[in-house]
């Protein structure tokens, strides 16, 4: 899918004319999406509002346990603080999602783009912030900037966004987020992948169609409110 400059939307997640839209996404089957959320504009605009307050004041909060973390991660592998990797966000953008390094420099590159349990690649340090997901702390920085929001669903890598179906591209409508119902429900992935013979096989085949369906299903039935109550149910899992 090729990368479409919607700043303002990006911005503050503007739902844009259906003929502004790219190619891909101007399909019979994503307009039903469509129409359902430009009956909601203004909990898009406020969803924005929210995110840049929030973010803005958990940056602040979270400035001194964030550099503790830093140094962590300096102390226990080598490698940069940040693991920084390309991501898709709404209508086909690419950004490169920050994240605090929880695996050996370079593990992309050393086996699948999905992390199993007891994963090789994850370092000590690494395993301590998966397990509380403080390595999602740094995302705060991209919902900042306006690549993410709290809530939508997770930012995949452009493999994996080439194998949706044309209905599961109706999630390209909104910005990829750190949280969602179906990252709640499958927060234990990493598990399910840990005996596949072939993660990445099991994964795009099974593992993302099943998360897709709550992802559909929250765009279609989006509103302000039910992402705030996500958040709540998101807390209420990692604790």
């Amino acid at each position: 899918m090729p990368q479409v400059k919607l700043l303002n939307s990006k911005r503050w997640f503007i739902l844009p004319k259906w003929e502004e839209l790219p190619d891909d996404l101007r399909t019979d089957v994503v307009r039903p999406y469509y129409d359902a959320l430009s009956k909601h504009k203004a909990g898009l605009f406020f969803k924005r509002v929210f995110d840049v307050c929030a973010a803005l004041d958990l940056i602040i909060l979270l400035g001194i346990p964030m550099l503790v973390i830093a140094i962590m991660i300096k102390c226990d592998s080598k490698g940069p603080v940040f693991f920084r990797q390309e991501r898709v966000t709404s209508y086909g953008n690419k950004f490169r999602i920050h994240k605090f390094r929880t695996m050996v420099n370079n593990a992309d590159k050393m086996g699948s783009s999905v992390t199993v349990d007891n994963d090789s690649r994850i370092t000590k340090v690494g395993a301590k912030l998966r397990n509380h997901r403080l390595d999602e702390f740094p995302q705060l920085f991209d919902v900042l900037a306006g690549d993410m929001s709290f809530v939508g669903t997770r930012p995949e890598v452009g493999k994996y966004v080439d194998k949706y179906s044309d209905e599961m591209k109706a999630t390209l409508l909104m910005p990829a987020g750190i949280t969602s119902i179906a990252s709640i429900e499958y927060k234990d992935e990493a598990e399910l992948l840990e005996k596949a013979e072939d993660a990445d096989v099991v994964y795009v085949n099974e593992i993302l169609p099943a998360k897709m369906e709550y992802n559909l299903k929250a765009v279609k039935e989006f509103g302000f409110f039910k992402d705030i109550g996500v958040l709540f149910k998101t807390v209420a899992a990692v604790f």
